[in-house]
């Protein structure tokens, strides 16, 4: 499917610099663009390749000056990086949609399916379960009973969704994630065994919540774990039983945030982040990557290093750090100097 310029220059409410009847049928990197295909600069670093790439429409911010001449057709708007994101999406929505139940799925028949639903094979749906319109759950996903997933949401292959949890509307869950296994509650006893605290809490996820490939999120051992409208969690993140996470946070890969921790809003936290439990986050906190967090953060700001700094302290104290070698050897030779003045 083509599109022009002067076509995608109306759907961004953009304004044109070039050859409005050009028209292209893909995407592609500005470093490997190609003819016939649209690609996009937000990132200055980047600009070197505007004056190169061989792709015909490139969108840029209404700011952007050139400095050379460019072949390409240029479509300027407010935000490229948030025009790119409105045409995938849009592209997207075009393709054709999977409907229909395959016979190779195991429903259950007290489980209730709405309309439009897609159900692919070896997929398993539990007990009491209620599938909502225009969800699609892709080959061997587990449903299991009495789990609730509100309309328009994607569940993708071998995702596992455990009893009682709650799945609101247009959630993505990607592959290989699991949802509502037990969380990691353990009594040890006069011995030093541990034994086993059942988990009977469940996870509910707000709406438009997106899950990453293999992230886990525990189950509550009472109550429920629970994710907010809006949250972005990446692949191979561990969310821990009785978490609350606030709406709109957004949390990188292999991040892990221990039990009973309360994550505000919009907060957002950068790969390999490890969050003790049982505290409480402020809103808008940000969090360098490998950090970690201590004890509770009462203020929003940035933070980083383990245990966790401001940012402005951390990055002082690398500086310190780096220096350490030189620093000891000055202390060293200051000391030597003291005692040969001493004697």
């Amino acid at each position: 499917m083509e599109f022009s310029a002067k076509q995608i220059a109306e759907v961004l409410k953009g304004e044109i610099v070039g050859n409005q009847d050009v028209a292209v049928n893909n995407f592609s990197r500005i470093e490997q663009g190609e003819k016939g295909t649209l690609t996009f600069l937000a990132n200055p670093k980047y600009t070197p390749f505007i004056y190169t790439t061989q792709a015909d429409i490139v969108l840029v911010n209404k700011d952007f000056v050139a400095e050379q001449p460019i072949s390409a057709t240029l479509i300027k708007v407010e935000n490229a990086y948030q025009a790119l994101s409105q045409l995938l999406s849009l592209v997207d929505s075009m393709k054709p949609k999977k409907v229909g139940i395959s016979p190779k799925s195991d429903i259950a028949q007290t489980a209730k399916i709405g309309e439009n639903v897609f159900v692919g094979a070896f997929v398993t749906i539990g007990e009491n379960c209620k599938i909502g319109d225009n969800v699609k759950i892709y080959p061997n996903t587990q449903i299991n009973d009495n789990v609730v997933i509100k309309a328009n949401s994607t569940i993708y292959n071998n995702v596992s969704i455990c009893k009682n949890c709650v799945i609101g509307e247009r959630n993505i869950i990607h592959s290989g994630a699991v949802i509502g296994a037990d969380g990691f509650g353990f009594a040890p006893d006069e011995q030093g065994r541990y034994n086993k605290i059942p988990q009977i809490g469940n996870v509910v996820l707000g709406n438009d919540v997106e899950i990453g490939a293999n992230a886990t999120i525990d189950r509550a051992t009472m109550g429920s774990t629970t994710i907010g409208n809006g949250v972005k969690i990446d692949n191979l993140v561990q969310i821990a039983h009785n978490v609350e996470i606030g709406d709109h946070t957004a949390i990188a890969a292999q991040t892990g945030i221990a039990g009973s921790t309360k994550v505000g809003e919009r907060c957002i936290f950068a790969g390999q982040v490890g969050v003790n439990g049982h505290i409480t986050i402020a809103d808008k906190s940000i969090f360098g990557a490998q950090t970690g967090v201590t004890n509770h953060i009462k203020e929003s700001g940035a933070y980083q290093g383990s245990p966790h700094l401001p940012i402005g302290n951390f990055r002082r104290s690398s500086v310190a750090f780096k220096q350490l070698p030189e620093l000891l050897q000055t202390i060293y030779r200051l000391e030597k100097e003291v005692k040969e003045l001493r004697g």
